[in-house]
């Protein structure tokens, strides 16, 4: 909506953008340039690290890009994603750096200093950049006035949080719909100028810059016969589809060869963010099995002296796409169900080993499927696999089910750290699972899987579902 606002201002736009994008990295080399220099140390700019340190900048630790994001969003909240994000970089870069041997030419104190001081270098440095970028586009805008056809959910929620964000200089005049307030609902605060036959004339005796028109899809003539009644007018004109009549997963506009297009159920791992995903789960993977080489050994063991039966057990779950995979894990218990009818495990199960049920309560059983992970088969974080009998069971009774299978299943997940982990014994019980899985596939973001793996591990040791 503002960008036609600033096409006069296109070249100093593209430039802030420009050198807001590079900012972290340059912030990041300079603090590390500093921290060696500092320790008396020699400083090479065209060593592998640093060339490490640069893409991860660029591709994790970059600023909102969205001009209305620019203009409304609070400073605590920009210190915090900037802080977050650094810290998903330092644990890659960990990651990046024991597989490569990458940093090893740097001092234990030079590395701890810079990873302390260029976050709040880089926090200093974002912030004044982005209150230069809010003030250039702020003056840069006129308040325009806007109005609205069709009063629905989507056109309320539109306009209140164009009134509650007033940097969007937005100053919005009312609704027009064909029928009454009180069949409308409306509240005695919300302003009903007219009819939609009154816009036009409103119009064009009223400054009015901006319109939204916000009619069901199913009232395509009436939309029609409107922008008829306003080519006469200089306004800007913007359709506003009702999407809160969906039950939408990321959804998002974009084109095929220039023919626009919504998406209404897609995965979130589209584009670079695929990319960050992956890259963080293998990366991650990796190093988590280098670590625990020696405890999967011993586990394995264990296992092995205490039951008859594999160390390893695989079982026939649905993955992306719902394409059946083989997920692994430590085995248990005295048997290995994989079935048209599975049990599920119950707290007081005695199919489940004594070594078992130190796994189970500690999760050490999953531990195998990190190479899961690594052969591209599951996700560090995602919608928990199930085995195919209860996919096959639950995907008739729970609606939208089967629309967590457009990701990756996870080792540990969203519904997990929410306390819908191990035996789901009702309907009900699946039901909260899934809404859960349902909404790390609406909100995903490379934070939100840090936020999981950390309360991942809090879980571990103090989770009572686990049996």
């Amino acid at each position: 909506m503002i960008q036609p606002v600033l096409l006069k201002q296109s070249f100093m736009i593209a430039l802030l953008t420009a050198v807001q994008a590079v900012v972290p990295a340059v912030v990041a080399v300079g603090t590390l340039y500093a921290s060696l220099v500092v320790y008396g140390h020699h400083f090479d700019p065209s060593s592998e690290a640093i060339v490490i340190v640069s893409v991860l900048c660029l591709v994790l630790v970059q600023p909102p890009r969205e001009f209305s994001t620019q203009l409304t969003s609070a400073r605590l909240t920009d210190v915090a994603d900037i802080f977050l994000r650094w810290i998903m970089l330092l644990l890659v870069l960990l990651a990046v750096g024991y597989v490569t041997r990458t940093f090893t030419v740097y001092p234990r104190r030079v590395l701890l200093t810079w990873a302390a001081a260029t976050p709040v270098a880089l926090i200093a440095v974002t912030v004044a950049m982005q209150e230069v970028r809010r003030r250039f586009l702020t003056n840069a805008l006129e308040t325009r006035s806007a109005i609205i056809a069709g009063f629905n959910t989507t056109s309320f929620e539109l306009a209140r949080r164009l009134e509650n964000n007033p940097g969007m200089r937005v100053e919005m005049a009312g609704f027009f719909d064909d029928r009454s307030r009180d069949r409308l609902g409306m509240d005695a605060e919300t302003k009903l100028v007219g009819t939609l036959s009154d816009m036009s004339q409103y119009v064009k005796e009223n400054r009015t810059d901006v319109i939204f028109i916000a009619l069901p899809i199913r009232h395509v003539k009436r939309v029609m016969d409107l922008l008829d009644d306003l080519r006469d007018t200089t306004a800007s004109i913007y359709y506003v589809p009702d999407i809160f009549v969906f039950n939408l997963i990321q959804a998002r506009p974009t084109e095929i060869h220039g023919i626009p297009v919504v998406a209404m159920l897609e995965t979130p791992f589209y584009g670079y963010r695929g990319v960050v995903k992956r890259v963080t789960d293998v990366g991650f993977s990796a190093l988590i099995l280098l670590l625990l080489l020696p405890l999967l050994v011993l586990i394995a063991l264990a296992i092995r002296l205490s039951s008859r039966g594999p160390v390893i057990f695989t079982q026939r779950r649905y993955g992306l796409d719902g394409r059946e995979i083989g997920v692994y894990k430590f085995r248990t218990m005295l048997v290995t169900e994989d079935g048209a009818e599975i049990r599920q495990a119950s707290k007081t199960d005695n199919r489940i080993t004594r070594v078992g049920k130190v796994l189970r309560r500690s999760s050490m059983d999953e531990l195998p499927q990190l190479i899961n992970v690594l052969q591209g088969r599951m996700s560090l974080v995602g919608p928990r696999p199930h085995a195919v009998a209860h996919n096959e069971e639950y995907r008739k009774l729970i609606k939208g089910y089967m629309l967590r299978h457009k990701v990756l299943p996870g080792i540990t997940g969203l519904a997990q750290i929410n306390g819908w982990r191990g035996e789901t014994s009702n309907l009900e019980d699946m039901e909260a699972r899934v809404n859960y899985d349902l909404d790390y596939l609406r909100h995903w973001s490379p934070l939100l899987d840090i936020k999981i793996l950390l309360f991942t591990i809090v879980k571990v040791f103090r989770d009572d579902k686990a049996y």
